[in-house]
């Protein structure tokens, strides 16, 4: 039995030192994970769960600016990658890119976040690096090369050890996952032409400019 259309692709990651690739299946992400951001934001300092498609995932250096929204704005995360049972194989820097008009407009109905977070190219991810999953060091993001976001990973209110075990709770994690830890205080708009360099201790930059 044949399928009735293409497969589709599987978007991938590039891996430092290896010529071989990260296919991604699911991306998972955790908002409200550190306390300033979740206060900046106007809302209680408590860790909730939503969900990327796995073609938000993009390691382009242009990141086109998305359509239905005048309000895009920057979020960068330590971004954990999930082998075999649900282990973390390896890490790398991401950002999560937020239309937050929409999303404030479904908030305000109390409907889902989808429509503000769940779009095409809003999860460019940079180069994983293999190996333990750092629980501190400096997180931070740059704009046109102005500090906008600081903070340190030992902030996060679950550090990346509970979030996969709080997620374990709800979803049978698997290989290809990737899990979007939560971002420090400081985000805001990006405009068109916009250089973002996204910073994690250990980590391969990301770097990339909104088209």
């Amino acid at each position: 039995m044949t399928d009735i259309i293409p497969t589709p692709d599987l978007p991938s990651l590039p891996i430092e030192d290896d010529a071989r690739r990260f296919p991604v299946r699911r991306i998972f992400c955790i908002g409200r994970n550190y306390a300033d951001h979740a206060k900046e934001m106007g809302a209680a300092a408590e860790a909730i769960f939503f969900m990327k498609p796995s073609d938000a995932v993009t390691t382009a250096s242009r990141v086109p600016y998305p359509q239905a929204s005048s309000d895009l704005h920057h979020e960068v995360e330590l971004v954990l990658a999930l082998g075999d049972g649900g282990a973390i194989m390896g890490c790398a820097v991401g950002v999560d890119l937020t239309r937050r008009d929409l999303q404030g407009a479904m908030k305000a109905k109390g409907g889902p976040w989808e429509i503000g977070k769940s779009f095409e190219n809003s999860a460019p991810v940079g180069l994983l690096r293999f190996g333990p999953v750092p629980e501190r060091g400096a997180i931070s993001l740059k704009v046109n090369g102005v500090r906008r976001q600081s903070g340190d990973l030992s902030e996060m209110i679950l550090p990346p050890r509970r979030v996969l075990s709080e997620l374990a709770r709800y979803f049978t994690l698997k290989p290809g996952d990737l899990v979007f830890t939560g971002t420090p205080a400081g985000v805001g708009p990006l405009q068109r032409d916009d250089q973002v360099k996204a910073e994690i201790a250990g980590l391969p930059p990301l770097e990339f400019t909104i088209s």
